[in-house]
């Protein structure tokens, strides 16, 4: 089995997100919100199946024991997270979104000491700052100024309620019993939070509103299935339980990074002196927080 040091599979999941990002709002004309939202978790089931129902079965009491808290993670992580970011992308810029998810590393940590008593070493607020710092120069395009001529618009209040799910997330993950199998674990949370989900892709449905067959929509279903759902949350819940809430929540601010790299490679736009400035600024963040820490 191939290792893969904790910090740097806490860098994959806001690489897959970032694709996530420029996908949904690439085809949020011809992908509706609550179809991708379903297509993926369902797509994502079945992958996860032949290596999550055995684990579901070998521990199941164990399971059954803790199904309020597997419930709410399910509802968070799986029918709310995605769906109202893929709604909130239908009426607002990528940057927007971006600029605003980098909100969620600030929430983990006031919620870490609301709901788990860990209080933030100065260096872990230090480097908060420093990161935030860097995400709000790469979406100012280096002009602080430009962040009043954004404009907030309906789609953003929908961002803002996914920052503070995924934080409430990222926080209550640290609450999971110790010994849980990983893939049957995350299996569990998409087959619990996919009724809800199914619910609200039938309501969609009977909107007149479904899903275009072409291949584009296939491989965005596809990526977002495996990438973004079953590798990063696998990713993400390891890290978690490794790392902490409050340290893992810092690699949040790598999204918008990861998002205009991918600008840079796929839609061909250009690295500019803030890009790299920002990059930087993040990554110092993310280390200054890691400086002689705890697992909080």
């Amino acid at each position: 089995m191939i290792y893969i040091p904790v910090w740097l599979l806490a860098a994959f999941p806001p690489l897959f997100w970032a694709g996530n990002f420029v996908l949904a709002r690439a085809l949020h004309a011809d992908l509706p919100p609550l179809t991708l939202a379903f297509w993926r978790w369902t797509l994502a089931l079945v992958i996860l199946l032949p290596f999550g129902l055995p684990a579901l079965w070998r521990q199941r009491t164990l399971l059954a024991r803790h199904w309020r808290l597997l419930t709410a993670l399910a509802l968070l992580g799986v029918t709310g997270y995605n769906t109202m970011l893929y709604i909130g992308l239908q009426d607002t810029t990528a940057t927007n979104a971006l600029l605003l998810s980098s909100a969620t590393p600030v929430l983990i940590v006031a919620l870490s000491f609301v709901v788990l008593r860990h209080r933030p070493r100065l260096l872990a607020l230090l480097g908060l700052a420093l990161s935030l710092a860097g995400v709000w120069l790469i979406v100012s395009a280096g002009e602080p100024a430009r962040l009043l001529d954004l404009g907030l618009r309906s789609g953003d209040a929908w961002i803002l309620a996914t920052t503070l799910d995924w934080a409430i997330y990222s926080v209550l993950l640290r609450l999971r019993p110790a010994g849980l199998d990983p893939a049957g674990f995350l299996t569990a949370l998409v087959a619990l939070g996919l009724p809800p989900l199914a619910g609200l892709y039938a309501w969609e449905l009977q909107q007149g509103i479904g899903l275009t067959l072409n291949a584009a929509n296939l491989a965005a279903i596809g990526y977002v299935a495996l990438f973004p759902s079953v590798l990063a949350y696998l990713f993400w819940n390891r890290a978690v339980a490794e790392l902490g809430a409050n340290r893992t929540g810092q690699y949040m601010h790598l999204v918008p990074v990861f998002g205009i790299l991918l600008g840079v490679l796929v839609l061909g736009e250009r690295l500019q002196w803030f890009h790299a400035a920002g990059a930087a600024l993040i990554a110092g963040g993310i280390v200054l927080s890691a400086q002689r820490s705890k697992r909080v």
